[in-house]
């Protein structure tokens, strides 16, 4: 095995990607002295980070794959009302990671998988509760309430049985089980048609846009630079320092660079060895208004449908759609949420929808995020969580800046070598 190459500890450092994880990586690399620019091509939250349900649920953070996945069946997942939705028309990058996906979408990988986010879930809330301490203007909120709905008991075996998995697995969360009248005393807002619901203790929420944005200005007010509309088109190891060029023509250098450039990842970090695909799980959310706005998160997990409060409003997010990153809204998937929900809520305007949303979550085929380390000894990468971005971007950060500024890998990173 060859030697690993010393380096000096980074002093300057690029941070590629303005969402949660490059934003809390740029905020712990500040912590340990690092001076910080980070770039976006788009600006702040502008990919999955900002419409998201936003919720912080190290309770529940499991592997994407997993056996369930494979019961949908080719016709389900081929429907635009699918709960989750492949393109007839999938290209060979998009075939080979639905493969990968598929194969690792067995007990024995989920397992595995779960085992390594175990001791990250463990950590999530501390390294949220770091950057309040630190003076991030944007709190997180406990979910004094987050219900977990269904029709019937039948539905609601299929959760509690992952919970059961969870458990087995080793990570604990506590979590009451109702009927459908007494999760409505808890939520008003769930209408007659929920017939069974589970409460989940310990969790907690935010607004994802405000709190990036405000991650993003404490950041800029510790003396980084946050340079947006930066394309960033070239990478280049010099041997002693990391040359990064913008399309623009922005050229500059510096002692080590992190990617987090989420959905985009493999495209700058394919020449380092980053060779797992990293492709769009797409999903949708809109607001409305709603006559008892939920005290906390409201999930209707058959329907696969997330529901935030936000202020006086209430966010509905939904849908994992594996397709183009770029690829337009398709208002057909904004309908299919709405018409999933409207049965299940109580006083719920799903008409006058606004704010609809699309964003592209970077998923992997083994459902393990791409943090550490990449072939070169000054590249890093900081990507591929999933629907979990949010909940492990803080940690994610803390844990990189320490590999980062210390070169000793931290243990709970270890199976998310971004070189696997």
């Amino acid at each position: 095995m060859p030697a690993i190459e010393s380096v000096p500890v980074p002093r300057r450092v690029a941070v590629i990607g303005a969402g949660m994880v490059g934003l809390a990586t740029a905020w712990f690399l500040q912590e340990r002295g690092a001076q910080v620019t980070v770039l976006d091509r788009t600006g702040v939250a502008a990919g999955a980070s900002w419409g998201n349900a936003g919720w912080l649920t190290p309770g529940i953070t499991t592997p994407l794959p997993e056996p369930a996945v494979l019961r949908y069946g080719l016709r389900a997942v081929l429907s635009p009302s699918s709960p989750v939705y492949v393109p007839p028309r999938a290209d060979a990058r998009l075939l080979r990671f639905l493969a990968g996906f598929a194969q690792h979408s067995t007990p024995a990988k989920w397992r595995t998988a779960m085992g390594a986010y175990i001791p990250m879930n463990r950590r999530a809330f501390e390294a949220f509760d770091a950057l309040a301490a630190g003076g991030v203007a944007s709190v997180t909120k406990e979910a004094k309430s987050f219900i977990a709905a269904y029709r019937t008991e039948t539905e609601r075996s299929t959760l509690l049985d992952e919970l059961a998995h969870i458990h087995a697995a080793g990570q604990e969360i506590e979590f009451d089980v109702l009927t459908g009248a007494e999760a409505r005393e808890v939520e008003p807002s769930l209408s007659d048609d929920i017939g069974a619901a589970i409460r989940l203790h310990g969790q907690r929420y935010i607004d994802p846009g405000h709190y990036v944005h405000a991650l993003a200005a404490s950041v800029r007010a510790r003396g980084a630079a946050l340079v947006t509309g930066a394309d960033v088109v070239d990478i280049r190891d010099e041997g002693s320092g990391v040359r990064v060029v913008t399309a623009a023509g922005a050229d500059e250098r510096y002692d080590a660079v992190v990617l987090a450039t989420g959905t985009w990842l493999g495209e700058l970090g394919r020449r380092f060895g980053v060779r797992t695909v990293v492709q769009a799980g797409r999903g949708y959310s809109f607001s409305i208004p709603i006559e008892h706005v939920p005290t906390g998160p409201v999930y209707f997990p058959a329907q696969r449908v997330a529901c935030t409060p936000l202020e006086d409003r209430l966010r509905v997010a939904g849908m994992m759609e594996f397709r183009s990153a770029e690829a337009p809204l398709d208002r057909r998937r904004i309908s299919a949420i709405a018409e999933a929900a409207r049965p299940l809520l109580r006083g719920a305007d799903l008409d006058a929808r606004t704010d609809e949303w699309v964003g592209s979550r970077p998923c992997t085929p083994d459902g393990l995020p791409l943090i550490g380390r990449t072939r070169s000894p000054r590249v890093y990468a900081a990507g591929g969580h999933g629907m979990w971005g949010i909940t492990l971007g803080p940690l994610t950060g803390q844990l990189l800046a320490e590999q980062i500024t210390t070169g000793r890998q931290p243990a709970e990173l270890r199976p998310f070598d971004p070189l696997r």
